[in-house]
């Protein structure tokens, strides 16, 4: 076997490993949604799945498997929170937290390159769980509104971010041990 076949066979044989480990953590976010406990917004695991993946697969793959997630979800797989999909649930009221990872994902891949120190890794979660708080509060907002619910932005973080805060941010926490112990253990970055 030449060098070049050789090194053909290792590309080829990364990018099966790459596209397994990208798919295995879609499915660990959508079994991660389906543990819920039902609130405004339902308290889930997906947060933790999402930053775990992030963390695990790094920036680029980590942004393929949520955005996986949620073109299953789209094309009517039940993979989001109580096992619903579909278009009307991303277009729902809680619909923007959802879509709200792929901008936090997209913010973790582009500063993944400026990660070195543990302490940007958890700036750069905590802004992207800012980013999906956000889309998902702004979200709701307007589809209370057109239902002819008056919740105003004010009341709408009272309800759908505040209670959040604390656990969400211990499933940072979780993501990133539980990340660097799996990556360890299992030699994902190598």
């Amino acid at each position: 076997m030449s060098i070049k076949e050789n090194h053909s066979q290792s590309l080829s044989a990364s990018k099966i490993r790459d596209a397994a480990l990208t798919a295995a953590m879609t499915a660990v976010i959508a079994v991660c949604s389906w543990i819920t406990v039902p609130y405004t917004v339902p308290f889930t695991m997906q947060t933790f799945a999402v930053f775990l993946s992030l963390r695990l697969l790094g920036g680029k793959r980590g942004f393929i498997s949520v955005i996986l997630f949620v073109l299953l979800g789209a094309a009517g797989l039940p993979v989001f929170s109580g096992f619903r999909a579909g278009l009307g649930v991303l277009a729902g009221p809680t619909g923007g937290y959802i879509t709200g990872f792929i901008f936090a994902a997209g913010l973790y891949w582009i500063a993944e390159k400026r990660l070195d120190r543990i302490i940007k890794v958890y700036f750069a979660l905590f802004a992207g769980l800012f980013i999906c708080y956000l889309a998902g509060t702004l979200q709701f907002v307007a589809v209370m509104k057109a239902s002819g619910t008056s919740y105003g932005f004010t009341g709408a973080l009272a309800a759908c971010v505040l209670p959040y805060i604390i656990p969400d941010a211990v499933k940072i926490i979780l993501a990133v041990t539980v990340a660097s112990r799996v990556a360890k253990a299992v030699k994902i970055n190598e």
